[in-house]
C-alpha cells in the first residue's frame, strides 16, 4: 500500500498575528532581515515578517530546533540554474514546507514529501477578465464562461490556487506555464497524475488550497492562529 503523507496547513490573520510577530522578530536570518528592511510599503513588511516569523515556528516545532536554528536555503531555480529556487530547509530532514500570503492572511504547510500551498484574495471582475486569457487552461476558460458573472471572481480564484499550489509541489513554481496545467474551476480539482489537489476552508473573500506529490486523504490536518 502507497504510505499516506497527510499535510498539515496553518493560517493566520497578519493583523492579529502581527504584535506577536514582532516580539519574535529576532528569530529572523540575515537574509529574512535585509529582505524585510528592503520592502517600502508597511503591509509588505507586515505580512512578510509574520509569514516569516511563523514559518520559523512550525517548522522549529517540527524539527525540535529553535526557531532561529532552522537553516532555510533554496535550490537551484529550474529555468536558469540561478541560487533563487524552491525554499527548503538545509539537510535531508524529511519535512517538506510551502509558504504564501496574501492581503490578511498568511499560510504555511507541511508534509513529509513535497508541498505547495497558496492563498489568494477573490479578485474583482475586471482583474479576472484580464488574467484568465493568460492564465488559464483553455477547458478552464470554457468553464469559466458558463458561469454567472457574479460567480467568475471566486471560480477564478479557486483554480488559481489549486493551480500555484501544484506547481509549488511540482517544484518548477510559474516556470511552468499555468495555462498548460488544468486543475479546474469547479467545485472539484480535476485529479493530476501523481498529485492531489484540495481546496482548504479559510476566509471569507479568500481562496486557498494545498497539493503535495502523494494521494492523500481529504481529512487533512487544519491549524488556526
Amino acid at each position: 500500500m502507497t504510505p499516506v503523507h497527510l499535510p498539515r496547513v496553518w493560517q493566520w490573520r497578519v493583523s492579529g498575528y502581527l504584535p506577536e510577530a514582532a516580539r519574535h522578530a529576532p528569530v529572523l536570518d540575515a537574509a529574512e532581515h535585509a529582505r524585510l528592511a528592503a520592502l517600502r510599503a508597511e503591509a509588505d513588511r507586515d505580512r512578510y515578517l509574520v509569514a516569516h516569523v511563523a514559518l520559523r515556528r512550525v517548522l522549529g516545532e517540527r524539527l525540535g530546533l529553535a526557531p532561529a536554528a532552522v537553516r532555510i536555503v533554496r535550490r537551484p531555480c529550474t529555468d536558469c540554474g540561478g541560487p533563487h529556487g524552491r525554499p527548503v530547509v538545509e539537510g535531508d530532514t524529511g519535512t517538506h514546507f510551502s509558504l504564501s500570503h496574501a492581503g490578511d492572511l498568511v499560510a504555511v504547510a507541511v508534509a513529509e514529501v513535497a508541498v505547495g500551498v497558496d492563498v489568494e484574495e477573490v479578485p474583482p471582475p475586471d482583474v479576472v477578465a484580464a488574467t484568465a486569457p493568460t492564465a488559464l487552461h483553455p477547458e478552464e476558460l470554457r468553464e469559466l464562461a458558463a458561469l454567472p458573472e457574479a460567480a467568475r471572481p471566486a471560480a477564478f480564484a479557486r483554480c488559481w490556487t489549486r493551480k500555484e499550489a501544484y506547481l509549488k509541489a511540482l517544484g518548477t513554481g510559474l516556470n511552468t506555464p499555468p495555462a498548460s496545467v488544468r486543475v479546474g474551476t469547479g467545485l472539484h480539482a480535476v485529479a493530476l497524475p501523481g498529485r492531489h489537489q484540495a481546496d482548504v476552508p479559510t476566509l471569507p473573500g479568500y481562496a486557498a488550497a494545498v497539493a503535495t506529490h502523494e494521494a492523500v486523504s481529504d481529512d487533512q490536518g487544519k491549524g488556526w492562529t
